[in-house]
């Protein structure tokens, strides 16, 4: 049953406030990735005194642990379920939109806020090509059907453009579109006090238009508010970052923070110890300090005053009278000990995040192709995780696109279907192309190798028609080639196939 004006109103107003609580995680995840981290953990005196010389620095390792996953997450294809070959509809909507560029934004925004979203919608200039869009978590939320996971009951899509709030309601059967001017508290004075003027001009019981969602105009929006939706589903989905049973899913940047805050507090440490402390200092003890006559302007003493300490360090001379007078040194402060705190820190950043410790340190030590490789399987790992994860939203996706174009058969099929990711491990060509060739040897064909070499499938398809070419230039090649090819590997003279069939082939070579 389609929903009335007061019940989309209601479900916008219930999803807003749950949008507004998410807010504040959000909003400190995204502020520690761009590296605005302010000082903790020091004592009262330490912010008292230094807290507003450090506000402006952070060694920020927060962007490299969400950084380093985002670099091997590439979708290459999609493919429908009973398919041999990737789907070059989908592929050329996602070229389209954009989305081998925007993707990254998305995987991004997914593991450093925890979510992210793509939207799907139809566009009324052309029918085979829908909008696909990818969108942030501070904007958009999803509710789900009572028990599930994947069955969406609403999506909600809430921005600010200019001095309005807008929002979109999207629900199986309709979408709704509301506005709003923007609160008081998100105003500057000077617009609040418009905003008050102009509720004089409404007419009565108008006047809470001003402060409520209220339906955009249809004249405005060229078109019926509210609309159907033909696809029938919820077209917003939800890319979650390591998603719980029961709760939020995790950011991967939410157990960072911690450390991060640490990690800047011992190099805030540092740089005082290093202009307090970093020199060996001299004491003198036993003596008076040094003093020198005051003169008035007739040049008569009028008293005495001590002797400027900045003099003697210009001068580098000075005279210590006093017969228990002697010098002493204080050693230099040791600031190793600070940085080894430091790489502790960081070390531990790496293994609670999978992160390759080559990639935090920044020194890269003698390691063989083997150890590099057990380097990063844990990020391998997480990588392969996060395709998991976020592919079977793309798979969604992918669905909704078909159902926006009319194709409800292809629709049915990418419910099962599969989505392409480039390689996430990190190999040498020399040890890939090894690799390669022995698979190729025990029978694997040319087109999966070449997905493994990480071509995308339509670089693949590209390759076998330049292949087919060469063929037909060189027929008794392609022929050897293909004789070569029915033989069992490693023993030579022995075929497969039958005699006559490999003569047919000899001789058509041969003409």
């Amino acid at each position: 049953m389609p929903a009335t004006l007061g019940q989309a109103l209601q479900l916008v107003s219930l999803l807003e406030s749950e949008l507004i609580r998410r807010q504040a995680a959000i909003d400190e995840y995204n502020s520690y990735y761009r590296g605005k981290q302010p000082l903790k953990f020091a004592s009262d005196d330490f912010a008292k005194f230094h807290g507003n010389r450090y506000k402006d620095f952070s060694d920020n390792w927060v962007q490299v642990v969400a950084d380093s996953p985002v670099e091997r997450l590439t979708v290459t294809g999609f493919q429908a379920s009973g398919e041999t070959t990737a789907d070059k509809d989908l592929w050329e909507v996602w070229q389209v939109n954009g989305l081998d560029t925007d993707s990254q934004l998305g995987f991004l925004g997914a593991i450093v806020s925890g979510r992210s979203f793509v939207l799907v919608w139809g566009d009324p200039d052309d029918d085979e090509m829908p909008v696909v869009t990818f969108e942030d978590a501070a904007q958009c939320i999803v509710v789900y059907e009572p028990g599930s996971r994947v069955k969406r009951r609403a999506g909600l899509k809430r921005w600010q453009d200019g001095n309005m709030d807008y929002a979109t309601l999207y629900l199986p059967d309709q979408l709704w579109k509301f506005e709003r001017p923007l609160l008081k508290q998100s105003k500057s004075p000077q617009m609040a006090d418009v905003d008050e003027a102009m509720r004089l001009w409404l007419p009565p019981g108008a006047e809470g238009r001003l402060r409520t969602w209220a339906p955009r105009e249809e004249e405005v929006l060229r078109e019926p508010n509210p609309q159907p939706n033909p696809m029938g589903l919820v077209p917003l989905v939800e890319l979650p970052n390591r998603p719980m049973l029961a709760n939020d899913p995790i950011s991967d940047v939410a157990g960072v923070i911690a450390m991060q805050d640490a990690i800047n507090l011992i190099w805030a440490q540092l740089f005082t110890a290093s202009d307090y402390a970093s020199f060996p200092q001299r004491v003198v003890l036993g003596a008076e300090r040094p003093m020198i006559p005051k003169l008035n302007s007739a040049g008569e003493i009028v008293g005495r005053q001590p002797v400027e300490l900045s003099k003697f360090a210009v001068d580098r001379v000075a005279w210590i009278t006093g017969k228990d007078a002697k010098i002493a040194e204080w050693q230099a402060v040791n600031l190793a000990a600070y940085t080894q705190i430091v790489e502790v820190a960081v070390g531990h950043v790496a293994a609670q995040t999978r992160t390759p410790q080559h990639y935090l340190i920044g020194k890269m030590a003698n390691l063989s192709g083997d150890a590099l490789l057990a380097a990063e399987t844990g990020l391998v790992k997480r990588c392969d995780e996060e395709k998991l994860w976020f592919g079977q939203g793309l798979r969604e996706v992918s669905r909704l696109v078909y159902l926006a174009r009319g194709e409800d058969a292809k629709a049915r099929a990418m419910r099962a279907g599969t989505v392409l990711w480039a390689d996430s491990e990190s190999r040498s060509y020399a040890q890939l192309a090894d690799a390669l060739v022995k698979l190729k040897d025990i029978g694997f064909p040319f087109e999966w190798l070449a997905l493994r070499y990480g071509l995308t499938p339509t670089e693949v398809a590209d390759v076998v028609a330049m292949r087919e070419r060469e063929a037909e230039m060189d027929p008794i090649a392609a022929a050897t080639q293909m004789l070569a090819q029915r033989r069992a590997p490693g023993e030579e003279g022995d075929v497969v196939e039958d005699e006559d069939q490999d003569a047919d082939v000899e001789e058509g070579a041969l003409v």
